[in-house]
C-alpha cells in the first residue's frame, strides 16, 4: 500500500501470495490502508448499535442490566478489532488471500451488530455467531501465518491459532448455561481471550510497528468521537422535531460537542508512538483502550440520553440522565490520563490537569438540567490550562538553552 515495492505490503505485492511474511517494524512509511479503513467503519455499525440499547436501558432505568450488557458486547468488537489491527500491523501483505480473510471479519461484525439488540434481550445467539466468524477468520490468519514461517515465530502464529479457536468453544456458554451464569462466563472467557496474546509471544514479539499502531488506535478514536457527534444529533434533531424544544436542547448540544472537541484534543495531544517501545508498554496501552473506546462511545449515548430526558422521553431524572454523560466523561478523560498523557507530562501541574479535570466533571452532576454544558466548560478550560502549561514550559526552556548559548 504505502511502503516500497520490496516490503510484503509494497505496490509489487499486488498478486497473489501463498506466503505471509512478517512485516519489519522499522518499515517505513507505514501507514493505515483503505482495507483498514473500511474494516474499522464496519465494526462502528456494531458500535452504534450497542450505544443504541444502552441509552433505551438507561432511559428506561435499567442502568446496571444496560452497562453489564453494553460491556459484554463493546468487548466481543473491541477485542477482534483489536486482535486484527495488530496482525495487519505485523502481517498485512494486501494479497487475495489477505483481503478475503478480512472481509469475511468484516461480515462477522454485520452479524454481530444484528444480533446486539437480541442480546440486550438475553439473546446472545447471533452476537456469539458474528463473534465466531471473525475469530475463526482471524485464526485461519495465524495459520497461515505459521505455515510461512519457522522456529519461534510458527509457535507464536500456531498459540495464537490454537488459542483463538479453544476460546470459542469456551463462549458457547453464553448459550447453554442458565442467564445468572452468563456475566461469570464473560469474565472468565475475556480473561481467557487477553491470556492468548500474553502467553502466545512469551518466545517471540510479532513485528508490529509502533507509528502504524498508534495511527489504527488514534483513528478508530476519531470514529468513535465522531459517533457520538452524529449519535447526539440525531437526538437533538428529533427532540426538536417531535417536541419543539430547542430552547432546552441548546446547551446539551453545546455542552456535547465542547466535550467531544476537547475529549479529541487531550488525546492526540502527544506523540504516544514513541511510548511503545516493547510488548510490556504496548499490551497495557493496547488492553487499556478498552475503557477508552467504551468511555468515548457511551459518552454519545449519555448525550442520548439527556436529551431524551429534556424531552420527557425518559423515565429518569435530571441527575441521573446528567451522570449518563459525565461519569464516562471522567472515566475517558482518567485512562486517556494513565495510559497516554501522563508519560509526557512534566511537573506536578501538568500531571493533575486531567485527573483533577475528571474530579469536576463528575461534581457538575448535581447541576441536573446545566450538568452538559458546565462539563463542557470545564473540559474546554482543562485543554486551555493544558496547552497554556505546556507553552510557558516550552518558553522556559526556550529561555534557557538561548542563555545557555550567550554565554557560550
Amino acid at each position: 500500500m504505502t511502503s516500497s515495492s520490496s516490503s510484503p505490503g509494497g505496490p509489487g505485492s499486488r498478486a497473489p501470495l501463498r506466503r505471509l511474511v512478517a512485516r519489519g517494524r522499522g518499515d517505513t512509511h507505514r501507514a493505515a490502508t483503505p482495507l483498514e479503513l473500511f474494516f474499522d467503519l464496519c465494526f462502528v455499525v456494531a458500535i452504534a448499535q450497542a450505544g443504541v440499547q444502552l441509552v433505551h436501558s438507561v432511559a428506561e432505568a435499567h442502568t446496571g442490566e444496560g452497562i453489564l450488557n453494553y460491556s459484554m458486547v463493546f468487548f466481543a468488537v473491541w477485542w477482534a478489532w483489536m486482535n486484527f489491527t495488530w496482525f495487519a500491523s505485523a502481517y498485512d501483505n494486501d494479497d487475495v488471500l489477505f483481503r478475503i480473510a478480512t472481509l469475511v471479519q468484516m461480515a462477522g461484525v454485520l452479524v454481530l451488530a444484528a444480533g446486539v439488540a437480541s442480546a440486550f434481550d438475553h439473546d446472545f445467539l447471533a452476537v456469539w455467531l458474528g463473534y465466531a466468524i471473525m475469530r475463526v477468520a482471524m485464526s485461519a490468519q495465524w495459520l497461515r501465518a505459521a505455515r510461512s514461517s519457522q522456529g519461534a515465530e510458527r509457535t507464536t502464529a500456531l498459540r495464537y491459532a490454537v488459542g483463538i479457536l479453544l476460546c470459542q468453544i469456551g463462549w458457547l456458554g453464553l448459550l447453554v448455561l442458565p442467564e445468572g451464569a452468563r456475566p461469570w462466563v464473560f469474565l472468565v472467557m475475556a480473561l481467557a481471550e487477553m491470556s492468548v496474546p500474553l502467553y502466545a509471544e512469551k518466545g517471540h514479539q510479532t513485528a508490529w510497528h509502533p507509528r502504524h499502531i498508534a495511527e489504527r488506535y488514534g483513528l478508530f478514536t476519531i470514529i468513535v468521537l465522531g459517533e457520538a457527534i452524529a449519535a447526539a444529533t440525531v437526538a437533538v434533531k428529533s427532540g426538536i422535531e417531535e417536541h419543539d424544544a430547542l430552547g432546552d436542547l441548546v446547551p446539551i448540544a453545546a455542552g456535547g460537542l465542547l466535550i467531544v472537541f476537547a475529549a479529541w484534543w487531550i488525546y492526540f495531544v502527544v506523540p504516544i508512538h514513541g511510548h511503545l517501545r516493547s510488548n510490556k508498554q504496548a499490551f497495557l496501552w493496547g488492553y487499556g483502550h478498552y475503557l477508552v473506546f467504551a468511555a468515548a462511545a457511551a459518552i454519545g449515548a449519555g448525550l442520548e440520553v439527556a436529551v431524551e430526558q429534556a424531552v420527557g422521553k425518559a423515565h429518569i431524572s435530571a441527575q441521573a440522565a446528567s451522570a449518563a454523560v459525565t461519569l464516562p466523561t471522567a472515566l475517558y478523560l482518567l485512562t486517556v490520563w494513565a495510559l497516554h498523557s501522563r508519560h509526557f507530562k512534566v511537573g506536578i501541574a501538568q500531571q493533575l490537569v486531567l485527573p483533577v479535570t475528571a474530579l469536576l466533571v463528575i461534581a457538575c452532576t448535581v447541576l441536573g438540567d446545566w450538568a452538559v454544558p458546565a462539563a463542557g466548560i470545564v473540559m474546554a478550560l482543562a485543554v486551555a490550562t493544558g496547552t497554556t502549561l505546556t507553552a510557558r514550559m516550552v518558553a522556559r526552556e526556550n529561555g534557557t538553552e538561548n542563555k545557555a548559548t550567550s554565554t557560550v
